[in-house]
């Protein structure tokens, strides 16, 4: 009688065992799903607030144009096209030295980035690799996660279709560069921080003592290097 108690005890024992288990393996699936929304519910506050802020002090410059501006607008397109052997097209450089000088910016930091993100290619409807957060779209290699938050603060509208486009792309680099150069006031971190995100660039400034990156000294000489050549010529 007594064994048969205790093989009663036992078994009451495990179901228990068995139930709390359950319990913390739910429990457990539940917080990590609270944990991943508040961390999205705190990154898009996070961007909120920096949208707010690059707004309240974007600076954007409205000179007089005139004849000689756009000749030397069309005169950068000109390069740019040359240099990318028409993959670039002009109407794009045009777009991309208009808007890079509206937000202060050296339009050849913009181009040289674009060539590499593209691999050269300058393809609009290009799609990266896929990686843990996702693939990088069009020819600025936006995330679908970044991308709506860009826009907002270009105070442009977002659909997905539209990383596709290349004026658009063009639009959301220029102002996402002009965001993070005004963030660092410094060309080493505000490049990184486009390639690898702003906690990305954190993270490899703590590894390496600096966010001198490959990526970021590839685009500034090839930028000095190809501003050079124009002017030379």
């Amino acid at each position: 009688m007594r064994k048969d108690f205790t093989v009663v005890l036992l078994g009451i024992a495990s179901i228990t065992v068995i139930i709390l288990m359950l319990s913390f393996q739910n429990y457990s699936t539940k917080l990590d799903a609270l944990t991943k929304e508040n961390e999205q519910l705190l990154l898009k506050n996070k961007q909120l607030e920096s949208t707010v802020s690059y707004k309240n002090t974007m600076t954007v410059n409205n000179k007089g144009e005139n004849y000689e501006s756009w000749g030397e607008l069309e005169g950068i397109a000109s390069s740019f096209s040359t240099d990318s052997e028409g993959a670039f097209k002009k109407s794009w450089g045009i777009y991309l030295a208009k808007e890079a000088e509206k937000h202060g910016l050296d339009p050849y930091i913009v181009y040289e980035l674009l060539k590499v993100e593209t691999g050269g290619t300058f393809d609009p409807k290009l799609v990266g690799p896929k990686t843990k957060y996702g693939h990088a779209y069009g020819m600025s290699q936006f995330m679908k996660n970044t991308a709506p938050w860009i826009a907002d603060m270009a105070e442009m509208p977002y659909k997905e279709e539209l990383l596709f486009d290349p004026y658009y792309s063009i639009k959301l680099s220029v102002v996402y560069l002009d965001y993070l150069y005004q963030q660092y006031n410094n060309w080493n971190e505000a490049l990184t921080a486009y390639h690898r995100g702003m906690a990305g660039m954190e993270a490899y400034k703590e590894t390496n003592g600096t966010a001198k990156s490959n990526y970021a000294v590839k685009i500034q000489s090839n930028a000095e290097t190809h501003r050079t050549v124009v002017f030379a010529n």
